[in-house]
């Protein structure tokens, strides 16, 4: 007897093209003269054959001496760049009570956008369903790691409170446990000797209670927004508490020393704890750009009037409240951050924190990798952050991460090449999710179809 709750996944394919919701296994996809950036180092492979079947590269050569197996599906590449899938490594689906619609719409966003992965941050029991529909390709979407509901100071007062959510959580099946802000020194102390127990990883916030130091101590599976480090940078003598901050701490800007940077780099490297930045959550909200740019930007055609409403809202209050220099001090230190983290060897994975203040699901990932190459990364280093990096993070090396033989099929062609500039990853020339191929013609199609004003 199939349980009521499969049902809205079957209603979300109603809202998907029956030929986006593609087969794995008919027929293998030959991408043919096409230059290959296959991100085990820094380098292109001119005028290749990538061969799929079954979900897997099958085979990658110079396209002189690369056979075609009968039947193929040949995909033109000549003057295009195919590399692997990228990750949202702080994504949100929506959950509960949203309309199955809502669920295909920002799965499809994801996608289109060459996103192959994606790790839910705020989870919900349909979301483990989902995931098993996603891997099947009965519903079009990327990969999906998925927390359990969130851990914060109402959801787990107690310490017994704390034991009882990650027992739950575990027995569940999530992949990881959500962390968020309002849990106290001891209901932490609690949940992560539960979490280490049952070998349940913790991500998310820093508790302003609980702090950098005993996070990394914890073993952290990641910090996302790089919290809890600009109260760790305060200067002795501040005339501000590190336990008064707010957003992110946004409000301690004036009182940070930034010498302490590169120890906290160091730090963060010895307790191998990653770092998901979320920079273009950020700037949207305190950067040079007007609400008003934003607004106008190309991909919010795929969001209501009345959420971009709010998003203004809120990006202009935050402006309103903290003064300009502020706002410029706060940003440059995160960048400086996260250059330091990633000259310490501490791991930087890519998230924009999507959809969330003028951050559309897919695109956001395009402008977060030019922050990280603001803050001073290379092209091919903040493109390592999406693909070679989410690889070791997962323990899916032999999986996913790079184009070789054998790794999953999970592919974006490019117009041009990321290497030479890291805005070419928005000029997709189609997507192949799970050994699935998405053209750029299905893909616009589509999108179409999205357009909300």
């Amino acid at each position: 007897m199939r349980r009521r709750t499969s049902l809205p996944w079957l209603l979300a394919l109603a809202a998907v093209p029956a030929p986006l919701v593609g087969q794995i296994g008919k027929a293998p996809v030959a991408f043919v003269h096409v230059n290959v950036v296959p991100m085990d180092r820094e380098r292109v492979l001119a005028d290749h054959t990538v061969v799929v079947q079954d979900g897997r590269i099958l085979a990658v050569g110079p396209a002189a001496t690369t056979p075609i197996p009968p039947g193929a599906l040949e995909v033109r590449g000549q003057n295009m760049y195919l590399m692997p899938g990228l990750a949202e490594m702080h994504a949100h689906i929506p959950s509960g009570g949203a309309p199955p619609a809502s669920v295909a719409r920002v799965l499809f966003l994801y996608v289109a956008n060459g996103i192959t992965t994606v790790r839910g941050m705020l989870g919900h029991a349909s979301h483990l369903a989902l995931k098993r529909r996603v891997e099947v390709g009965h519903v079009v979407g990327p990969r999906i790691y998925t927390s359990g509901p969130s851990l914060n100071g109402r959801s787990v007062p107690t310490p017994a409170a704390a034991v009882r959510a990650v027992e739950e959580q575990h027995r569940a099946g999530y992949d990881f446990l959500k962390i968020h802000p309002g849990i106290q020194r001891d209901v932490f102390d609690s949940l992560a000797a539960t979490a280490l127990r049952l070998e349940m990883r913790m991500a998310g916030h820093v508790p302003l209670d609980v702090g950098l130091a005993r996070v990394l101590e914890a073993g952290y599976w990641s910090i996302d927004h790089l919290d809890g480090y600009a109260e760790a940078l305060v200067g002795a003598g501040s005339p501000v508490s590190p336990k008064e901050s707010r957003f992110f701490g946004l409000n301690l800007a004036a009182h940070l020393d930034e010498a302490g940077i590169a120890d906290l780099a160091r730090a963060t490297r010895t307790a191998g704890v990653w770092n998901v930045p979320t920079e273009s959550l950020i700037e949207n909200l305190l950067g040079g750009d007007d609400p008003v740019v934003l607004a106008g930007r190309p991909e919010m055609r795929y969001v209501a009037q009345d959420v971009i409403d709010r998003w203004m809202d809120r990006a202009q209050g935050l402006r309103d409240e903290i003064q300009e220099v502020d706002r410029w001090r706060f940003i440059e230190t995160r960048r400086r951050l996260i250059k330091a983290l990633h000259e310490a060897g501490a791991g930087l994975l890519l998230g924009s924190d999507a959809p969330q203040v003028f951050n559309v699901p897919g695109f956001s990932i395009h402008r977060e990798l030019a922050l990280l190459v603001e803050a001073g990364l290379t092209p091919f280093e903040a493109l390592q952050t999406g693909t070679v990096n989410v690889a070791a993070f997962l323990g899916s090396e032999a999986e996913s991460g790079t184009v070789a033989v054998g790794k999953r099929a999970d592919l974006i062609l490019l117009e041009a090449n990321p290497l030479e500039g890291i805005t070419a990853t928005g000029e997709v020339a189609g997507v192949m999710y799970g050994g699935r191929w998405l053209s750029p013609e299905a893909i616009a199609e589509h999108l179409e179809t999205l357009v909300e004003r």
